[in-house]
């Protein structure tokens, strides 16, 4: 039996409510109680950086990139007690298991992603990993229209892809009044069933 008792925490909301910033100050208590940690993020965000995790207001650290769960298991290596994984709405059904097992040999999992869609949809492996959570930190934005609390995220152009990557010239957050979730252009797209991994670009 692991010495440690491992966890999975997950912090959610939609774009521009501090996920990212959440999860390098988690690490960096971590840091500073000297555990071992590994920090990783889907390589379809390369917004800010390549090899960090960045937030929108430029906090940093430094992350392995990885395209599938798979990845992570290899990598993480021996004696690691925190795995923090950013961008978690990317990865596919395979998260789940790769997150139990963590768990279960005793390394605190911190995992972050959005939990909905542009259209207002649960969000790929992220509906299960909130139902097997220990800890959830569900965080809100300020609606940029209204100056609400925003639990959405409003995509401004014209798109059906699932997955499009970008900021603020390209999304914003909002409530529930003011999200509109078919933008004029968008003919939408079919749901993606709880699990399964949105398609997602790769390099």
């Amino acid at each position: 039996m692991p010495s440690a008792t491992g966890s999975i925490e997950v912090i959610t909301g939609p774009m521009f409510s501090g996920k990212s910033e959440e999860l390098i100050r988690r690490v960096r208590r971590a840091e500073i109680a000297r555990l071992k940690i590994r920090v990783f993020k889907h390589a379809a965000d390369d917004r800010y950086s390549t090899d960090h995790v960045v937030s929108h207001s430029e906090w940093r650290i430094r992350s392995g990139v990885v395209v599938a769960a798979d990845e992570i298991r290899s990598a993480i290596g021996q004696g690691v007690q925190v795995v923090g994984i950013d961008e978690a709405q990317f990865f596919g059904p395979e998260l789940l298991p790769l997150v139990q097992d963590l768990a279960r040999n005793g390394v605190r999992v911190i995992v972050v992603g959005l939990d909905m869609d542009y259209l207002g949809r649960p969000f790929g492996p992220m509906p299960l990993l909130l139902a097997v959570a220990e800890h959830v930190t569900k965080l809100d934005a300020v609606c940029m229209q209204c100056g609400s609390p925003a639990h959405f995220s409003q995509r401004l152009v014209p798109s059906s892809e699932s997955v499009l990557i970008g900021g603020p010239h390209m999304y914003e957050a909002r409530c529930r009044r003011c999200f509109s979730p078919v933008q004029s252009g968008s003919t939408g797209a079919s749901p993606v069933p709880f699990g399964d991994s949105p398609k997602v670009p790769t390099h």
